[in-house]
């Protein structure tokens, strides 16, 4: 028990006096790295001397990643931005162990890659709630630089498959100022690009990122610059409940004119109507979420489709109608073309419209019967028209589905 109980006195010494010496020696670390830059010329870079590149390797890890905005074409991202790269002139034998330094005033007084985003619109460097800056100095001369920035980069898209679509936007690190005879990018082996676990996005789903050099030649000279590709899938949910879903119950919608009466000419031309201008109104607002571009989309096909085929219910009534209505009437005199004794004659006789009236002239009855056997004729030439349209329309839809979502989805892998 006493042996415990004078361990307990003394550990709170021993951490203590670890602590101290720990202070003692960043603090020694620190004085050696003030003396090592009253000398040093942030200029020059770490092999100037040697007539050689400086070779500073690049990492990426995004934080967040913001929806491209399809109107402007960009998009936002939150990153982390690490460079490394070796200054001999930071290089003593006394520092023992790697310094993390959170000082602007060291970032300004030491060398850094002079580098930009080529492709990037809008630059911040967070502030919050000290500048994001982290300045890492190992013992052999070997600095990591690394920041924190909020970006917005452009991404030009290519919306012929909208909204079934796979876009592949990129980042570009490019050296501002030094040409590649005195700076060298390269990505750093193995994954350069890390994206942060729970990162979601709204309409897009991060499915690979790949890693590529980009040279920037210029009339001064030629520049080193990094590219990271990160392809992107959009998510399909929003626009099945918003956009198809919707179409699809309204093109089935107008296939129930096909089960109504022949003659309910209000009800089937309200209905057929009724749901080509719905579809034209939900086509004329998927336009406005989107630019303005001069080819076909994908939902352009998709809803030019649905509107032909409503159309196409709507002229197939017309036809019905039509025949519904025909008769084939006794001729009568043309006031066109001159009377004949033929048409004098036929202006006199009677014409029975009642199926159950007789006459006791022969040859008005056998006209009267031709009249009606032609007239039932064409109406069941409507019936029949009806009768196929019900099974016909549904399966040309189902086929020009399965054609559209096989070929546009065969894309997306």
């Amino acid at each position: 028990m006493k042996a415990l109980w004078w361990l307990w006195l003394i550990l709170p010494l021993v951490t203590v006096a670890q602590d101290n010496r720990t202070q003692k020696v960043t603090t020694l670390h620190l004085r050696i790295l003030d003396q090592l830059l009253r000398s040093y010329d942030r200029r020059a870079t770490p092999t100037n001397h040697k007539n050689e590149p400086t070779n500073v390797t690049c990492e990426l890890y995004i934080r967040s990643f913001g929806s491209i905005n399809p109107t402007t074409m960009d998009y936002q991202v939150d990153l982390y931005l690490r460079q490394e790269w070796e200054d001999e002139r930071l290089r003593h034998p006394d520092i023992t162990k790697p310094l993390d330094l959170n000082d602007p005033n060291l970032v300004k007084a030491i060398w850094k890659p002079e580098v930009y985003f080529p492709n990037a619109k809008l630059a911040e460097f967070q502030f919050v709630t000290v500048p994001n800056v982290l300045v890492r100095i190992n013992p052999n001369g070997e600095i990591l630089y690394m920041l924190r920035l909020k970006l917005t980069f452009a991404c030009m898209m290519e919306l012929s498959r909208f909204p079934l679509d796979v876009q592949v936007c990129t980042m570009e690190i490019g050296s501002f100022s030094k040409t590649t005879q005195e700076l060298n990018l390269s990505w750093k082996h193995g994954d350069p690009i890390k994206i942060y676990r729970g990162l979601k996005m709204p309409q897009f789903n991060i499915i690979d990122n790949e890693t590529d050099r980009c040279h920037e030649d210029f009339q001064i000279g030629n520049y080193s610059c990094l590219r990271a590709l990160i392809t992107l899938e959009r998510n399909i949910g929003f626009h099945l409940v918003q956009s198809y879903l919707p179409s699809i119950l309204i093109v089935v919608i107008s296939w129930m004119g096909f089960w109504m009466d022949t003659d309910s000419v209000p009800a089937r031309t309200c209905l057929g109507v009724t749901t080509l201008l719905t579809v034209s109104n939900q086509a004329s607002e998927t336009q406005l979420k989107i630019p303005q571009v001069s080819y076909i989309k994908a939902l352009d096909i998709w809803m030019g489709v649905c509107t032909a085929f409503i159309f196409a219910a709507l002229l197939e009534f017309t036809v019905v109608n039509y025949y519904w209505r025909k008769r084939v009437s006794i001729p009568t005199h043309n006031p066109c073309r001159t009377k004949t004794t033929s048409d004098s004659w036929m202006e006199l006789m009677p014409v029975r419209r009642s199926l159950g009236d007789q006459t006791s002239q022969a040859s008005p009855a056998a006209e009267f019967s031709i009249s009606q056997a032609e007239a039932r004729s064409y109406r069941l030439l409507a019936c029949r028209i009806d009768e196929v349209s019900r099974y016909l329309f549904p399966i040309a839809f189902l086929i020009f589905n399965l054609a559209y979502w096989c070929y546009y989805m065969s894309h997306r892998n």
